[in-house]
């Protein structure tokens, strides 16, 4: 498999070559050349991992321990069950897909476990180090870290926005004493850490002394992971009877949702997916429209992750939906740079045959979703999946299964637990005193030169 930029000008590369590189040469987002086709006959009935090889495979040809990695990846003791991602019935219908049972209770262990070890077994073949600068909302850094925590030859510089996560998030990340990591609370909103991330990236030369590389959803390694549990989640909500079967997932960076746009091109015959937003609603607006309009500032909301308004992954789904053109992804991020929009209204036919609903969700909205889901089926919802939920069940159509992808335990957001149901959510064995744990974060202003100072300033892990 080769993989090619976004944005045109890069030359094709394979997959062991851009695993540990961020953006592209030329600032756009790595793709493979075509899409693997799915054998569902075969995969019926494997086992996560085995399920993870065959779906990673065709991604990663030239990973020569595939099998191994993945293998010492997904496991009951990291997963909390051999299912690695159980599918829960809450009434017909309605589905709730686990993700949150990985080391820091969020979706995205699922995928940065995998590439945690992707990145050790490839630089110690290499004989290589590795400088990760990463952004993160809320946990996607928590999940990298603790992927990366201790691993020799690399060390993480982690962008947060200051304040603008919860406490058990702001803790779990914090808390960790590795001198590989390195928190860094920016004065600012998550596009700001983003941005930042960027701009490094685009220092060509900074970048390849100090072996930049990242655990965004930029990486392709992270979208194809996640395109596992929609194989999973669909054998399971099918096998248990389900006909047409949509997905339901909140998303800010779009690269959760984009991940099920990839199972579908595979061939998994998903109906729909129900795109959720909160307050945040510039992707759902864009799916109503087609106009892209990213906001100045993200507003600060109870679903916290996802509090972004630029979001990166949605430029590989633009780089399909205008015939995998470069050039012309390449010209329409420099409009979008310029007047800070993208009008693609003239391609709404395109854009609703990518099988892509949306809707938006508010404070209010997940409030009573999260009351009701409990007490219609005795389950307690962080408020990103309720999101989720909430947006799904206003758009189920009569005969649809939606499976709603979990994002994080409650336990995570326990201000809006409380809210919602008047208590504490229960929390797993081992974080009960998690905020009260010395935490160890450098705040610093969103400034590019100071950001490569610090990291230039800082000693190999």
């Amino acid at each position: 498999m080769r993989y090619l930029s976004t944005r045109g000008s890069a030359p094709p590369a394979r997959f062991s070559d851009i695993l540990l590189e961020g953006l592209a040469p030329d600032g756009g987002l790595y793709v493979p050349e075509h899409w693997p086709r799915a054998d569902l006959a075969a995969w019926r009935g494997l086992s996560y991992p085995a399920l993870a090889c065959e779906v990673l495979a065709p991604f990663m040809d030239d990973v020569p321990r595939l099998r191994q990695i993945v293998a010492r990846t997904y496991t009951k003791d990291v997963f909390g069950s051999d299912e690695i991602t159980p599918l829960r019935t809450l009434a017909p219908g309605l589905c709730l897909l686990g993700l949150s049972g990985g080391p820091t209770l969020a979706f995205k262990d699922l995928a940065l476990q995998l590439l945690g070890n992707l990145f050790e077994d490839a630089l110690a073949a290499r004989g290589e180090t590795l400088t990760i600068l990463g952004a993160t909302s809320g946990d996607t850094g928590s999940a990298a870290e603790y992927a990366l925590r201790g691993k020799r030859g690399i060390r993480v510089f982690m962008l947060s926005p200051h304040g603008r996560m919860s406490e058990f998030q702001r803790a779990q990340m914090y808390s960790l004493a590795d001198p590989n990591i390195h928190n860094l609370a920016v004065r600012g909103t998550f596009d700001d850490c983003q941005d930042l991330v960027k701009a490094v990236n685009a220092d060509a030369e900074f970048k390849a002394r100090h072996r930049i590389g990242a655990v965004n959803s930029i990486n392709w390694a992270r979208i194809a992971a996640q395109a596992v549990y929609y194989f999973k989640g669909w054998f399971a909500a099918t096998a248990a009877g389900a006909g047409r079967v949509s997905f339901a997932v909140p998303t800010g960076n779009f690269g959760n949702l984009y991940a099920g746009y990839v199972a579908r091109a595979m061939g998994l015959p998903v109906h729909r997916l129900i795109l959720a937003t909160n307050e945040n609603d510039v992707l759902d607006e864009f799916f109503r429209t087609g106009r892209y309009r990213p906001r100045r500032q993200a507003q600060a909301t109870s679903s916290p992750s996802m509090d972004i308004t630029r979001a990166s992954n949605f430029e590989r789904y633009v780089y399909d939906l205008v015939g995998r053109d470069g050039a012309r992804v390449a010209a329409l991020w420099r409009a979008l740079e310029a007047s800070g929009e993208l009008d693609l209204s003239g391609l709404r036919d395109r854009i609703a045959a990518s099988g892509i609903a949306s809707g938006r969700s508010t404070h209010a909205d997940r409030i009573a979703t999260i009351r009701a889901v409990h007490a219609d089926y005795g389950v307690v919802i962080d408020p990103h999946t309720a999101d989720g939920v909430g947006v799904a069940a206003r758009l189920r159509e009569p005969g649809e299964t939606v499976v709603c992808l979990e994002t994080a335990h409650p336990a995570k957001f326990a201000p809006t637990i409380r809210e919602a149901l008047g208590r504490e959510p229960e929390r797993p064995r081992g974080y009960e005193a998690l905020e009260s744990l010395p935490q160890r974060f450098q705040v610093i202003d969103p400034d590019p030169e100071a950001l490569k100072r610090l990291i230039a300033g800082t000693g190999q892990a």
